[in-house]
Parts: C-alpha cells; structure tokens; sequence
C-alpha cells in the first residue's frame, strides 16, 4: 500500500528559474542546481531553519501515522546533516534520547549524540543501544546508496541497504517500535515487505509530498515490531 498524503500540499509551484551551462559544469550538474533552485521545500527548510529538505518527509509521515512521542530513544541511520534528528528531537523532547550515526562528522546538534560510526560494524548495536540507554523505540534511515545512472543497479543497492538497516532494526529495537527506511520503487522491494510482515504487526509504502513527483523514491514503513521472543520461535 502507498500512501501520498500529507500536510504540505501546494507547495510546488511552477518555478521556472535557469542555470546557464558555465565552464566546468555538467549538463546533470546544471540540472541538479536547477531542481535546487526551483524547490520549493529547500527554500522552506532555509527558512524554518532545518538542516535539509528531507525534514518535511519525516513532519509529513509523522503527522500521518503519529511516529514520534516524547520520551521515545531514536536510532537515525545515516543522520548527515541531522534534518531527521532535528524534527526528532523536537518531538521527543528532554525526556527522550536520540542517537545518530553515520560515516560524516555531523555538526553538533542539542538533544541528539552524533556518532561517527558504519552501522555495519558488528559493534554498532551494542554501541547504540548503550548510549541510548536500553533498546531503541524507533529506527529511521534516510539512507540512500550512491547511484550509478543505471536504473535496476540503483534500485538493488538501496533496496539491499533497506535490508541490512531493517536487520540492524531488529537488533536494537524494543517489542512495539517501528522501523522507516527509503527504497525505491521497482518491485524487489515486495521482498523486503515480505521479510519485515514476520517480524511486524504493520508494514506499509508511503510516499510524502516532499518526495520529488518525478522521483521512485517511497518509504517503507514498519510498526508493532514483534521482538526477538517472536523471531526465535519462527
């Protein structure tokens, strides 16, 4: 199931600002500045004060299925630049504890510890869960692997990165969390929906408003987590 709604509908305007072709600069480079130039979601995010435009997928999806609760502990996969730890951490409040981990610096942000780490490391569960302070109520990755050009190789690397997130999820999460990732959409994803039906009570597709129209991307959305207890007797 894909779901599209969200509150921040209408912002797409019809922008029709140009980048010139200058020395040293790609036809993909000039088209990248342009879709930069004329969204409207990077503008807000500058204007609001949020690290990236990806903030408003997360405020989207949030206020469609109500994701964030104070007090929550927070694992971010690939936080850099922190735009989902910051809406985060506006949700969850003092009470809870976030933790974001990613193979970049991160800039220091108040009530969120960044972490330079692969979330591959076989210590990674054991490191996050300890500064988390117990099992982590939430996971979230906005993670996405670097593209080729090659549309079905893309599609495979983010969604075999969806996987192995979905499989430190299930490490570190508490009964009852949840788990949102990026894929894209292709239909290997089936499979990773499949996988994540055994260990949770819901999984969903969902694609926010501040997803590109002329992009594949969608999140996979995963709540009610069963637990270990479940897996092991499976």
């Amino acid at each position: 199931m894909t779901d599209r709604r969200g509150a921040s509908g209408g912002l797409r305007g019809d922008l029709k600002q140009r980048v010139k072709t200058g020395r040293g600069r790609t036809l993909s480079q000039k088209r990248w500045l342009e879709r930069q130039l004329n969204d409207p979601y990077v503008a807000r995010a500058k204007r609001e004060g949020y690290r990236s435009r990806a903030a408003f997928k997360l405020i989207e999806i949030d206020e469609r299925f109500n994701l964030l609760k104070p007090g929550q502990k927070i694992v971010d996969l690939g936080a850099a630049p922190g735009g989902w730890s910051q809406v985060a951490a506006k949700k969850i409040g003092a009470a809870g504890k976030i933790v974001g981990i990613d193979l970049l610096e991160i800039e220091p942000m108040t009530g969120v510890e960044f972490i330079a780490l692969d979330f591959l490391d076989p210590t990674a569960p054991g490191i996050l869960t300890d500064l988390l302070g117990g099992p982590a109520d939430f996971v979230m990755s906005d993670m996405a692997a670097n593209t080729t050009g090659h549309k079905k190789t893309d599609h495979l690397r983010i969604i075999g990165l969806a996987e192995v997130a979905a499989e430190f999820a299930r490490e570190i999460l508490a009964p009852g969390g949840s788990y949102l990732a990026k894929v894209f959409q292709g239909g290997t994803e089936g499979d990773l929906l499949n996988d994540l039906k055994r260990d949770f009570t819901t999984v969903r597709h969902v694609k926010p408003n501040a997803s590109r129209a002329d992009s594949s991307e969608l999140y996979v959305l995963a709540t009610g987590f069963r637990g270990r207890a479940a897996e092991a007797e499976e």
